[in-house]
């Protein structure tokens, strides 16, 4: 097959030809990495999306046939086998965190935006980075893979807990299709370690001349900070997913209790604690909460003081807020396991921890708020997101309390008020991001720009579906509705409460139906929309210093930084803004950053 061939500028580097196969497939680019990591998040985007659905679809109208999934994996009407069931919720769960929010806040957007924020040409190591993509892209079959296997895809639920997970005669939907899903995770982390370990040194030897750390960035701030999280959390699940795969290939004993019984066999002898797979996987899971939600809260920023044509309120408080978050969130990972027996004096200690959480994401709601007050905001699609992402964040919050405090928690622990709250905080929050982060970014990723009032349709009923879909979870939470159930119509006190779900899944088909309009727009933009100048935002940061799209190489000139980001409406400026890239005058020098 032959390969047309395009001039990359290399870092360092006489311009030379490179085919296409290692200009745009094996890159080493930042920015055509970036995209990968982004086309691949948007196509899992719309499996998890599908999966929800069908979970909603069950809850809903229990037994009756689910369009298009019932035809792809021969289901009858009336014949969805429950474990069929905790297959769409497992891998729903492990679909949207591992493979779309993560890659794409983490991934996609801090390998596009990272090394052009900071004035870098490339990242520190790029084969490192190609490579994070690839090990990724190894991931995506097999995951996709366990679907098809006999027994189907992984069905012990996201948390994999042990030993359901880690015997297959456990129970059906324990077989192959779980040995699969172990060995997708491992892919991912090992990805993600990768990544980490590029962000970091990429931030610390990386930066441009005169772009010292606080003048960086929000942004570059929480994947900063992300990286950190990543490097010290992810050998904790990784070594935790090779212990169950060592148990289910092997025999070996890590997490099945001695002594335990299955189809009259003793399954061994002398055993490891299923408690200690629990530990693991929260001290990883907990911070991967922070490692979902802090990129967000960067790009949130930056969005906000872009459009409030405001100066970011307390740059250095959030960003010690940032670096509290990430700190708190790796001594509170047992507050997902106060039902599991723990000495109560221990339980008041994570409890505590918990709740003191509040106090850093406290100081970044009130600085988002100070930020607006006395702005001369712009209701761009950007900005809009990001109130959202605020607005909702704010509620996902304030319900995370509730389940902080260990007697509530006993009682909410496994119903849907625990479903609710952590939509609100990684769809609610999230996903607005990514949105949000999508439509301002394009211009500079793509050349062109999204169309608005498109945008602001999609904005809108987004926002409509999603609180109508999630926020009456929190009623059916409170009335007992437990999680994990394929049939809530065999409670009986759930019977007055069943509207609720049905409710609940018209908006949610409503929200994803809407998510069409965004496909639509997204795509139709990408080779018809308006086309953008550099800086269509007028925004400071030095990103939309660089050419559109930014050539291999991002600055055609060496470039040096002289001011902070979040120099909007300041006196003495010609304009609303001043770039980074821009010399102080006289008058601002007594006042720089």
């Amino acid at each position: 097959m032959s390969t047309a061939s395009v001039s990359v500028e290399r870092p360092h580097a006489h311009t030379h030809e490179l085919s296409f196969i290692r200009a745009y497939v094996f890159s080493e680019d930042h920015k055509v990495i970036g995209l990968q990591f982004f086309f691949s998040g948007l196509v899992f985007f719309l499996i998890g999306g599908l999966l929800a659905l069908a979970i909603r679809w069950q809850l809903a109208w229990p037994w009756t046939q689910v369009p298009i999934l019932s035809q792809a994996f021969s289901l009858t009407a009336g014949q969805m086998p429950p474990e069929f069931y905790t297959m769409l919720f497992t891998m729903h769960g492990t679909i949207m965190i591992f493979f779309v929010i993560i890659p794409m806040l983490n991934a996609a957007f801090g390998n596009y935006l990272l090394p052009l924020m900071i004035g870098a040409r490339d990242m520190a190591f790029p084969k490192l980075n190609m490579m994070s993509y690839w090990v990724m892209f190894l991931a995506f079959p097999v995951i996709l893979a366990s679907f098809f296997v006999e027994g189907g895809a992984a069905a012990a639920g996201w948390t994999a807990y042990p030993p359901l997970a880690s015997i297959k005669e456990a129970a059906p939907g324990s077989g192959p299709g779980q040995t699969l899903w172990l060995l997708a995770l491992i892919l991912v982390g090992t990805s993600s370690m990768m990544g980490s370990v590029n962000y970091i040194t990429t931030v610390i030897k990386c930066r441009v001349k005169g772009m010292h750390m606080l003048r960086m960035p929000l942004t570059v701030w929480a994947l900063f900070i992300t990286a950190i999280l990543q490097a010290f959390a992810l050998p904790v699940l990784t070594a935790a997913l090779f212990m169950q795969l060592l148990e289910r290939t092997l025999g070996m004993n890590f997490f099945v209790p001695p002594g335990l019984l299955i189809n009259g066999r003793t399954i061994a002898e002398a055993g490891g604690h299923p408690l200690l797979w629990q530990h693991l996987f929260w001290f990883y899971s907990h911070p991967a909460v922070y490692i979902m939600i802090l990129p967000a809260m960067g790009m949130v920023s930056d969005i906000m003081s872009c459009f409030a044509r405001k100066p970011i309120f307390g740059y250095k408080a959030m960003v010690y807020a940032i670096a509290g978050i990430a700190g708190l969130g790796f001594i509170v990972w047992a507050h997902h396991m106060f039902v599991s027996g723990m000495n109560p004096y221990l339980g008041v200690a994570f409890m505590t921890a918990t709740m003191l959480i509040a106090l850093p994401s406290g100081v970044k709601v009130f600085n988002w708020l100070a930020t607006l007050v006395g702005g001369k905001i712009e209701f761009s699609v950007p900005m809009l997101h990001a109130l959202a992402f605020v607005s909702l964040f704010i509620i996902g919050g304030l319900s995370g309390l509730y389940m902080a405090a260990t007697p509530v928690d006993m009682h909410i622990h496994d119903t849907y008020f625990i479903v609710a709250h952590f939509h609100y905080v990684l769809f609610g929050g999230s996903t607005f991001a990514i949105f949000g982060a999508i439509t301002y970014w394009f211009p500079k990723m793509f050349g062109r720009k999204m169309n608005e009032t498109l945008g602001k349709i999609h904005f809108a009923l987004t926002f409509i579906f999603f609180n109508g879909t999630f926020f009456v979870m929190h009623l059916l939470g409170i009335h007992g509705h437990p999680r994990r159930i394929a049939d809530p119509t065999l409670y009986e006190f759930l019977h007055d409460v069943q509207s609720l779900n049905v409710f609940s899944t018209v908006c949610a088909l409503a929200l994803g139906a809407t998510q069409i309009l965004f496909v639509i727009n997204m795509f139709y933009s990408l080779f018809f929309g308006e086309r953008a100048e550099q800086n269509p935002w007028r925004a400071n940061t030095l990103e939309w210093q660089a050419p559109t799209p930014p050539p291999h190489g991002n600055f055609p000139e060496p470039i040096e930084v002289h001011r902070w980001p979040y120099d909007y409406s300041k006196p003495g400026c010609p304009e609303d803004y001043a770039p980074q890239t821009q010399p102080l005058a006289a008058a601002e020098a007594a006042t720089a950053h």
